[in-house]
């Protein structure tokens, strides 16, 4: 009788013992969530071509409209990466083209000509927060941001519009535009549903977030997304068309040489 007891009493104390460590397991690391995040949103697949038409929005709503090629290739994922952008229109911007080398250990390298005055423009690391060709978007939001560049927190779970999501809050190591980020993290494919800015009074000032998602190749894809700079009013809407995945893109359309002289066989 006493072995009884006594095995009960084992038992109950083991339901307050390894129930907590069992919900320790299941808790999402923050690191994790952010670099499946970045792999899904900036990696997918190979490589990638797309349409991008960008509408940059002021206050009192008036437009104005780039259209846009993107290449997209990688080396690794998660690592080594290049992107290749030609701008359409308007005509303040046509022929002008952008060349980003991305790289896991140090800051990207990024390169802008600009045909009116037949220049290759290098964009300084310390530039990647400036505005992307008047655009609320900054150079480094156009690529992505190492994950080894924050301190990353796990905040909570929580549904956005239906969806699950993870919910993180990232800290600059460094000095940074921004005091910290929070963002909205899809749990079933780690898109990145929304994202909030906030600066060093700790004021939100910048939000993204997703308009469309849709599977491309089965792959699942944003094909809208809006920034918004909640201090201007200002705002910028983008949608992705003609997205296509793994298509053998060749390494050296990745070159000075391609800044200058369009690769019309990926452009047209």
């Amino acid at each position: 009788m006493k072995m009884v007891k006594l095995l009960g009493i084992v038992l109950f104390i083991g339901l307050f013992v390894i129930q907590p460590m069992s919900f320790a397991q299941d808790s999402p690391k923050p690191e994790e969530i952010i670099a499946k995040s970045r792999l899904a949103f900036y990696y997918a697949a190979d490589d990638m071509k797309a349409k991008i038409s960008m509408e940059l929005i002021d206050k009192d709503g008036r437009k104005r409209i780039r259209e846009m090629t993107m290449l997209r290739k990688d080396d690794q994922d998660g690592e080594q990466q290049k992107y290749f952008i030609y701008f359409h229109q308007p005509a303040d911007v046509k022929d002008m083209t952008f060349m980003v080398y991305k790289y896991p250990d140090k800051d990207a390298d990024r390169w802008l000509f600009i045909p009116a005055i037949d220049l290759v423009k290098r964009i300084a690391a310390n530039d990647k927060f400036s505005s992307f060709v008047g655009s609320d978007f900054t150079y480094e939001d156009v690529s992505g941001r190492n994950p080894n560049e924050d301190t990353h927190t796990f905040l909570r779970k929580d549904k956005l519009d239906g969806k699950d999501c993870f919910v993180v809050e990232s800290t600059p190591k460094q000095p940074s535009e921004y005091a910290k980020r929070v963002s909205w993290i899809d749990t079933a494919n780690f898109l990145p549903l929304k994202e909030e800015f906030y600066d060093k009074q700790n004021e939100l000032y910048r939000r993204f977030e997703v308009g469309e998602t849709k599977e491309v190749d089965g792959i699942p894809t944003i094909t809208k997304r809006v920034v918004k700079n909640l201090k201007s009013g200002h705002r910028t809407e983008v949608s992705f068309t003609e997205i296509k995945y793994n298509l053998g893109i060749e390494d050296d359309i990745f070159s000075e040489r391609y800044l200058r002289r369009l690769p019309v066989q990926w452009i047209k």
